[in-house]
């Protein structure tokens, strides 16, 4: 990782940089955070992921980036056994209380997942903070976290392939082939993709979510 690339990003400390200043202000800003998503409408995203699922249920599922655990807190409420991960010590205390479930702290330098656990991940409005030099390690992590046949769904803010800091925290905004070309370079089966929120016109969209599948 010492080479130059595109992105501006020239190795490793880098990386280490954009993870830590990026979290930290997650966890500067957590309480006021969990106020203002606590009611946020998403579900139409977890029914993306719930209903692309193939396997058996209770599903086991990885809400990846949980934030405060709104979204954690769903999935268990609905029957299935959910695990949170979070790079924010904050988020991770938050989403522990709130949802009751087990929520692991780590960041997407440093993921740490048992292969083949996870019927689905669910990667809302988090994989965008993934630097676009880091994102086939990081979404190879995650092939390798699922059960063949599990589903990989995601949302992130699109955008026309740039990167870089917006304000205090690091964002990469894909369009949906150069997202496509990551995800599948990964090894994952596309399913299907839309746009958020519903019912409005395109330029009116931000955010893109896509659902894939590990093969069986």
């Amino acid at each position: 990782m010492g080479q130059h690339d595109p992105s501006g990003i020239a190795d490793y400390d880098d990386f280490r940089d954009i993870s830590q200043r990026t979290l930290h202000h997650y966890d500067s800003v957590a309480p006021r955070f969990f106020a203002g998503t606590i009611d946020h409408d998403v579900s139409q995203n977890i029914a993306a992921l719930l209903e692309a699922i193939e396997l058996d249920a209770p599903y086991t599922l990885l809400d990846l980036g949980c934030g405060p655990g709104r979204d954690l807190k769903t999935f268990r409420d609905m029957g299935h056994r959910a695990i949170g991960l979070d790079g924010s010590a904050e988020f991770v205390a938050m989403a522990a209380a709130y949802s009751g479930c087990e929520v692991w702290q780590q960041n997407f330098l440093d993921l740490d997942l048992p292969d083949g656990l996870f019927d689905g991940i669910y990667a809302n409005a988090s994989l965008f903070h993934v630097p676009r030099s880091l994102l086939p390690k990081v979404l190879g992590e995650l092939y390798a976290a699922l059960k063949p046949g599990g589903v990989l769904f995601s949302s992130n803010p699109r955008g026309n392939n740039e990167e870089g800091w917006n304000g205090p925290r690091w964002g990469s905004f894909h369009d949906y082939a150069s997202w496509e070309r990551y995800v599948t370079g990964a090894g994952f089966d596309p399913l299907h993709h839309y746009y958020r929120p519903p019912g409005l016109p395109r330029e009116q969209q931000p955010w893109l979510a896509s659902v894939w599948r590990k093969p069986r």
